[in-house]
């Protein structure tokens, strides 16, 4: 049914991929799975699923990811299909689009907000022009 050494979409759900406390890099990352960042990212940041910043955690670059919480330093641009969720540790600054936003209090946010109604809004405009 499947080929070997091909991985199906389905192996990526419930995994976590991780960046430990006290490492940093420099450069652009891209996830099937999920990601937890505890160390330090200069670059952008792209996952199809849910990107977690530790409290330790700092990304300064742009961010597309499905859903996004937010414990520690993110400085950027994110792009988020569904969720954004600031923890009471957060600080951000930047510019934040996504669905829906959650905010604990104590979260420090000096940044533009822009809610979209669904991840696929560009198809629905797309249709809408056609008429």
């Amino acid at each position: 049914m499947f080929k070997k050494g091909e991985p199906n979409a389905t192996e990526n759900l419930g995994k976590t991929n991780r960046i430990v406390y006290a490492t940093e890099i420099k450069g652009d990352i891209t996830s099937e799975a999920d990601f937890r960042l505890d160390g330090l990212l200069h670059g952008n940041f792209t996952c199809k699923g849910r990107l977690v910043i530790g409290a330790q955690g700092k990304l300064v670059g742009d961010i597309k990811c499905a859903n996004l919480d937010i414990e520690g330093v993110f400085e950027g641009t994110a792009i988020v299909d569904a969720l954004i969720t600031l923890r009471t540790s957060a600080v951000v600054t930047g510019h934040l689009k996504m669905k829906n936003l959650v905010v604990e209090q104590g979260a420090k946010v000096n940044s533009t907000c822009e809610m979209h109604a669904e991840a696929q809004n560009t198809k629905t405009a797309e249709k809408g022009e056609k008429k």
